[in-house]
Parts: C-alpha cells; structure tokens; sequence
C-alpha cells in the first residue's frame, strides 16, 4: 500500500477550488480548467480525482490515498485585470509542478486577487478613454467620432469607478451606460453634431461587449461542453439585448424614434488610414485600463497588428462575414509563440486585446441596435453575427492547432531561436 500524500488535503482542496475559480474569472476554457486542476492535483499527491467546471460552479472530488474528499465552489462575480491573469498563469504554473507548497499558493493567490491596479483609478479611467477613441477610429474615423467617443468613453469610465467595489450596482452597469450614452449621443445630433449616431454609440461601450463570451462559447460547443457552450452563448446574446434596451431607452428619454436610430454613414468624411493607428490607440487603452503586466505593450502590440490585418487582407478577398477565422488564426499561434519562445507574457494576456478586436461584439451589437429600426435587417444581421462568431472560434481553434504543429515539426528553429535570445542577452555571439 502506498504511502499517504504529505501535503494537508483540506489545502489541496481549497486550493483547487479557489484557483479554478479564478481560472473562470480570466475567461478560460472549463475543459481546460479541468485539465489544470487535475494536474495540480495529480503533483500534490492526490489521486482518483475528478473535477466539473461549469461557468458558475465547481464540483472537486481528490482522494488522498487515505480518504475521500468533495467540495462545491460557485463561479467567479467579477472578471480579472491582465496583470491578474499573468500572474495567475504563473503561479498556476508553478502549481502544477508542485514547486510551492499549497499554503504557499493559497497566499499568493489572495495576493493577486488583492493587488491594486498597476495604473491606479486615474490609469483605468484614462485608458478607458484611450481604448474607446481607437475604437472609433477603427469603426468609422471621423473626428466628430473620435472626439464623442473620447467624451463618452470618459464618462463611461466615470460610471465604472464608481461601481467598481460595489458588485451589486455592477450587475445594471451596462444598461444605464448603454442609456446615457444614447440619450447623450441623441441629444447632440438633434442639435446639429456631426456624428454618426450608430458608430458613436460602439465605441464607449465596448467593454460591456460580450464578444469574447459569444465566441468562448462557439469553441466550448465545438469541443462538446454542451452545458457551459450555451450558457455563455445565451448569457452573451442576453447581454447584447440589454445592451440595446438601454440604447433605445436613452433614445426614447430624447424623444427619437427607433426608426431614427440609423444614419447614413456616407455623408462623414473619415480620416485616412486612421484605423491602423486605431489599432495603437486601442492597444495603449487596454494598456492603461486593464492594467496589463510590464514590458507586454510591445508584444499586445504585435500580436493585435498581425491580426487586424490578417483580417482586414481577407476580409479584402473573402468578404467579412469570415474575415474572424484568419485574424484569430494568425493572433493565436503568435501568441503561443511570444510566451513559449520568446519569454513573453502569458499567451492570454496577449491575444485578449486582439480578441476584444476581432470578435464581432461591436458587430452584434449594431445588428441588434438595427433590428430596433428595421427587424427583417436586424434579424439578418445577427444571422451574420452567428457566422462570424463561428468563424472567430473555428479561427481560435484552428491557429492553437497551427502552433502545435509548428512546434513539434521544426522544434529546432525554435531551440536555436531560444539560443540566440539567451546568448544576446548575455552579451554574446552566439
């Protein structure tokens, strides 16, 4: 018989549970969350364990070679910065290899979800600005857009400082945002401003855009999670409907029909190749306003360009509706590629932001804004939005199989890569 794990289980335990917990707040895959606790597990001694994830709940049961163990944890209130998730994966890391004792990460996971944003509120609110202005100019660069979307992303960015330790005002957020960015942006193009009232409202509300849980949960049912697929897959669709019940209530409080809400985009002059430096401009926001780790803009940088013009260049040939698949096919691998090979941040921490770029979030929320108007376009946008979702998750799954590939077929690139990196930093010839 064998010998009993040395390590506390009750610790074990909670530590699984807590770390899965946070997994889930990063937006991770549940099936690979079971993989990493399992693993964990499996290096602190514990056997026979089995583990459900599901996008609100946890169930763990470890066997400690002596006795049984269960727990049951619920699911995460609110999502994690991307400094947070960098150290998360780092820790989970060091985890899974058994390098850290259990009351070791315990106390370094309550550190990292205790840590103040690296920018302070000022960085936040200003990087929430940032972000909402390199949105414009990617979606419709005029500067009458630009400049609304600058004064609406401040006030958004406003509205969630003040709710932001108070979970139970979080939860109607999106909709009063959604609401006094309509009655807002209505109230200035009834006075004559020259905005485009359907891309000015995008832009300050980009951060409540379920785009990232739609398309998660496109690759959850691809990969069979029938359960959490659909739940994140409704629970998007109802965000994105809430959404737009708060953009026609802020027009009905300024008196403009539904039927008003679309303009015609021609009649604004945009700004040429003001979309290419939108990709910098969103990128610096998400910088500042997620908090993400030092010395990762570069690599957010990279990664977000390749996929916005691997996007742009189908889109050019291939049409839009699955332009997602080749941008999220080149942001995937590159990434893998820049933690793995190059000793970059996590993987995550540098497709996010190209995620939040590519995925049609904004997309599904101007045909839902649509369907207020004109039902039959509206209705036949999100038919569209389904499309691009799937396209944006086959894209995900597609380029994390690419990098798999690569790897193992020319393995040797990348050791003689990771040689030269360490010889130059170093100082010498390789």
């Amino acid at each position: 018989m064998s010998e009993p794990t040395t390590h506390d289980t009750g610790l074990v335990l909670e530590l699984m549970f807590r770390l899965g917990q946070a997994y889930l707040a990063c937006g991770e895959q549940t099936s690979e969350i079971e993989l990493l606790l399992r693993r964990l597990a499996l290096a602190y001694g514990m056997g026979k364990t089995r583990v459900v994830v599901l996008p609100t709940a946890i169930f763990i049961t470890v066997h400690d070679q002596v006795s049984e163990r269960v727990t049951l944890a619920e699911g995460p209130r609110q999502p994690l910065r991307l400094d947070q998730i960098a150290e998360l994966y780092r820790l989970g890391g060091q985890a899974q290899q058994a390098s850290v004792t259990p009351r070791q990460a315990l106390d370094c996971l309550t550190d990292i979800l205790r840590a103040a944003p690296r920018f302070g509120a000022l960085g936040a609110l200003l990087g929430h600005t940032i972000l909402a202005v390199g949105v414009a100019m990617v979606l419709m660069p005029t500067v009458a857009n630009i400049v609304a979307a600058a004064v609406l992303g401040l006030m958004v960015g406003l509205l969630k400082a003040a709710v932001r330790e108070r979970t139970l005002f979080s939860v109607p957020l999106p909709v009063v945002a959604a609401t006094a960015v309509s009655a807002a942006v209505f109230y200035g193009a009834e006075r004559g401003l020259p905005v485009d009232p359907l891309h000015a409202l995008v832009p300050p509300l980009v951060t409540f855009l379920p785009g990232g849980m739609l398309t998660l949960g496109m690759v959850e049912l691809a990969y069979g999670d029938m359960v959490s697929g659909s739940s994140r897959l409704i629970t998007g669709l109802v965000t994105l409907v809430l959404l737009a019940f708060g953009l026609a209530a802020g027009a009905a409080l300024m008196g403009v029909q539904p039927e008003n809400l679309l303009h015609a985009s021609a009649q604004f002059v945009k700004l040429p190749s003001a979309s290419w430096a939108g990709v910098l401009v969103f990128c610096v926001g998400v910088f500042l306003h997620f908090s993400a780790p030092r010395n990762s803009l570069g690599w957010i940088l990279i990664v977000a360009l390749a996929a916005f013009a691997a996007q742009r260049g189908a889109a050019s040939v291939f049409g839009a509706e699955i332009s997602g698949f080749f941008g999220m096919a080149v942001a995937v691998p590159a990434s893998y590629l820049i933690q793995q090979r190059f000793g970059g941040p996590p993987s995550v921490v540098t497709w996010l932001p190209s995620f939040w770029l590519v995925v049609p979030g904004s997309l599904g929320l101007l045909s839902v804004a649509r369907m207020l108007s004109d039902r039959a376009a509206g209705v036949e946008g999100m038919i569209t939005v389904v499309f691009v979702v799937a396209s944006v998750a086959l894209g995900t799954l597609v380029g994390a199989s690419v990098y798999r590939f690569l790897s193992e077929r020319f393995s040797w690139v990348f050791a003689r890569l990771h040689k030269l990196r360490a010889h130059l930093r170093g100082g010498r010839a390789p």
